[in-house]
């Protein structure tokens, strides 16, 4: 087996949310293949129990502790330098040394980089091949927030959009291949940097279909209760929005066609305007529970009211690969070859979500039951793990070549 050094801003496990679940699936396939040389954050301390699995799944590896508050204020050094706040968030001089010291000492010439800002520590090796993982286009995301966020913060997020947008150009100019989590996302970044058109590809995520699958759960839910769940981690801003929405725009509608219906927000860390959601009527704030998949198998239906949404939405895949109706916004659906009205349901707007989840929870169970198992189908045949990874080793095998002005060819899954 090669060596090959893998960067990731995030402890790629537990595989608990979704980078993370993106991240863990990457490091195991090039576990087969090569010798992994793990190099990551830890900025949940609940994390550090995990450290032991990645340890047997490495050859080396090297964990530095982050702490969210001090990386921020951390990060507020990058405006004197003009650079992007990502950046300097995880810029840490004993992280750079030990990715020098592990590249010498074991001759490594791969390196596969996931998220932009961990780019960083690949700078200083441009004979090395080098392969990102962009998974979303970050700076749009900034871009999003600053157009729906008041001011002072969307100046902040506005300045974020653009460094990081520069910083991302960069790195796809100088790295052999940059990849994306979908084909529209891929295409987003073709037209923000076109110079690197050639370099930029794509690989889905995929879905463990053997866990997430249906099966016999303990129900959590109170007898005659029609759960509408959302499943995510609950302090990420995209999902404090879809969940605020969801609860101001359409519940309440719902509710009076359909007293039995309620809201039930399944994730951890709920951040306070979340937990605030708690006290309405028809609300339910689970917060970190044992199996999120007992929530979706006894849910009448799960919803991904997502407003902003970069990428392919994992908590989407995982309903449809548990044979469950899910209801999406056109952003939630970004990226997923799905059938509507026959493997999920679309609504792009309030009114007509609230006609669509009516609709569902007061038609016959065999409807949804039919959609369910379309969806999960779909996701057997189209979505597993493997299917999806198995170009990623051709790009990463073949031979470097950018002091030759070569562009490796790319591929972009169906």
């Amino acid at each position: 087996m090669e060596d090959l050094l893998l960067l990731v801003h995030r402890m790629p496990y537990p595989p608990n949310k979704g980078d993370k679940i993106r991240s863990w699936h990457l490091l195991k396939h090039l576990a087969q293949r090569y010798r992994v040389h793990l190099a990551t954050f830890v900025d949940d301390p609940d994390d550090w129990q995990h450290v032991p699995v990645l340890q047997e799944t490495c050859a080396s590896s090297h964990f530095l502790p982050l702490a969210p508050r001090a990386a921020r204020l951390r990060s507020l050094g990058a405006v004197l330098r003009n650079r992007a706040l990502s950046y300097d968030y995880y810029r840490h001089a004993g992280m750079q040394r030990w990715v020098d010291d592990t590249m010498r000492r074991h001759g490594i010439g791969r390196i596969v980089v996931f998220s932009s800002p961990m780019a960083q520590y690949a700078e200083a090796w441009p004979q090395a091949r080098r392969v990102i993982d962009f998974v979303d286009v970050d700076s749009d995301k900034w871009r999003q927030y600053a157009e729906r966020k008041p001011w002072p913060a969307s100046a902040v997020f506005s300045y974020e959009a653009s460094r990081l947008l520069r910083y991302e150009r960069q790195v796809a100019a100088s790295f052999d291949a940059a990849l994306f989590v979908s084909a529209p996302e891929a295409e987003l970044f073709r037209r923000l940097a076109p110079e690197s058109a050639a370099r930029i590809g794509s690989f889905s995520n995929g879905v463990d279909t053997a866990f997430f699958a249906p099966g016999s759960y303990a129900n959590p839910y109170a007898p005659g209760e029609k759960a509408l769940v959302f499943c995510g981690a609950m302090d990420y801003w995209p999902n404090i929005d879809a969940v605020q929405w969801f609860a101001d725009e359409v519940l309440p509608a719902l509710r009076e066609r359909d007293p039995a219906a309620r809201f039930v927000i399944v994730g951890a860390r709920p951040s306070a305007e979340v937990q605030a959601l708690a006290a309405r009527p028809g609300v339910t704030v689970t917060g970190t529970v044992p199996d999120v998949r007992a929530y979706v198998a006894h849910a009448a239906l799960s919803v991904a009211p997502l407003r902003i949404a970069r990428g392919i939405q994992n908590k989407v895949l995982e309903a449809m690969a548990m044979a469950k109706a899910v209801l999406v916004t056109p952003q939630a659906l970004e990226g997923i070859d799905a059938e509507v009205g026959r493997e999920l349901l679309l609504a792009d707007d309030a009114a007509r979500w609230i006609a669509a989840a009516a609709a569902a929870l007061a038609g016959p169970a065999s409807g949804l039951d039919a959609l369910g198992a379309a969806a999960r189908a779909r996701v057997v045949a189209d979505y597993s793990w493997d299917a999806r990874l198995a170009p990623l080793d051709r790009m990463i095998e073949t031979p470097a070549a950018r002091q030759a002005g070569a562009a490796p060819a790319l591929w972009t899954p169906a």
